[in-house]
């Protein structure tokens, strides 16, 4: 594929995303003051962190006060977790007609010990049948809208127990309007490499559009993977940790421009200043400080920022004593270029998945999940 035949746009269904590259939810990270942040940097689709379809809908405080979102999120984009169809129907239901959401996203790819060991997330897509009445029940519940339900998926469990080819025969028969691949198992969790080979296998396989997903670090991996697989876009997660700027770059590449030269430390800092005054007008400036403690160590990576600094800035509660320690850093400091196409976040081992007892010796269900598996908290 030439970079004259790259996707401009994402479509789907009626939805039209202006480029074709989406921010991965991310648990404690992508909440609304995040995804102002990245939306601020470059046109895209933004999906708010995981919620549980349980916490939608008994109306827990806690899942309800994450559909909060920015007034420049042009389209308002949704992940939901669940492992009962007339749930995730529900579910969707109240964010269609309620919440004015524009797009859900079904999870089916957490690796999460909490999801899985409950038969949700990675573990979910084993059970085909299952899969398919919530992706049935989401489509119907969404469709009198005309919101489009997309998922995501992995793999599958391991290399012995692969899904993704059937989840895309499923999710196109039952109306989604996409797909998208993390290129790992879940016994991988973050570890090793994506197979993006599987996204090419995927993308064969269906019709609807396919979103890759994994090892993208630069702009230029998003571009090399649509290239080399087909995929119709691309999913971003860790690698934009402490650089929404990313979002900045992949809007240019994929418009065929030349991407913006890499930051400078003085402007690494305002944007730092920036997010945290985003967490800030989210949730007041001390607990907005203290929620932008655990991105520090991302913005700064690679860059000798300096123990001591680094150290108060770890500690820091408000926006002058942040003002302060980011008028330490040595705004001239280039930008570390041994950070580039490296990996960033979690990466770990891979892991022993769990799974209820009995899970995979077969795909067929014994007995309905119990709705109570969920246990109407959010994250993952």
């Amino acid at each position: 594929m030439s970079t004259a035949t790259l996707p401009r746009t994402l479509r789907l269904g009626d939805l039209e995303v202006p480029n074709p590259v989406v921010l991965a939810p991310m648990a404690g990270v992508t909440n609304a003051a995040f995804r102002q942040l990245c939306a601020e940097q470059g046109a895209g689709l933004y999906v708010c962190e995981m919620i549980t379809s349980r916490g939608i809908v008994e109306g827990d405080k806690t899942s309800l006060s994450m559909l909060t979102f920015a007034a420049n999120e042009t389209f308002r984009s949704v992940q939901l977790y669940g492992v009962d169809p007339q749930t995730i129907g529900r579910a969707v239901e109240i964010l269609c007609g309620d919440h004015g959401v524009d797009h859900v996203d079904l999870n089916f790819g957490c690796p999460v010990p909490k999801v899985t060991r409950k038969g949700g997330g990675a573990a979910l897509p084993w059970k085909d049948t299952l899969l398919g009445e919530i992706l049935q029940a989401s489509v119907k519940a969404a469709s009198p809208y005309g919101v489009p339900v997309t998922m995501k998926t992995r793999k599958g469990i391991d290399d012995d127990h692969l899904t993704y080819l059937d989840a895309g025969r499923i999710a196109q028969d039952t109306g989604c309007a996409a797909i998208a691949l993390h290129g790992r198992t879940a016994v991988q969790h973050y570890s090793g490499r994506a197979d993006w080979d599987s996204i090419a296998e995927l993308k064969a396989a269906v019709d609807i559009p396919v979103l890759g997903n994994g090892d993208i670090w630069e702009a230029a991996d998003a571009i090399r993977m649509v290239e080399e697989t087909g995929c119709d876009g691309v999913v971003v997660g860790r690698g934009c940790l402490g650089r929404p700027w990313l979002f900045r770059d992949l809007a240019a590449a994929f418009a065929g421009e030349q991407v913006v030269e890499l930051p400078r430390l003085d402007e690494v800092a305002a944007v730092m200043r920036r997010h945290a005054e985003l967490l800030g007008d989210l949730m007041g400036e001390e607990r907005g400080c203290i929620e932008f403690r655990k991105h520090i160590a991302w913005y700064l990576k690679g860059f000798a920022a300096g123990k001591d600094v680094r150290s108060r800035l770890g500690m820091v509660s408000s926006y002058a004593n942040l003002d302060e320690l980011l008028g330490r850093l040595d705004p001239t400091e280039p930008y570390p270029l041994d950070e580039l196409g490296t990996p960033r976040g979690r990466q770990g081992t891979p892991k022993k998945v769990s799974v209820p007892d009995g899970w995979l010796d077969s795909r067929d269900m014994d007995a309905p999940i119990d709705p109570d598996a969920e246990d109407g908290t959010s994250g993952g």
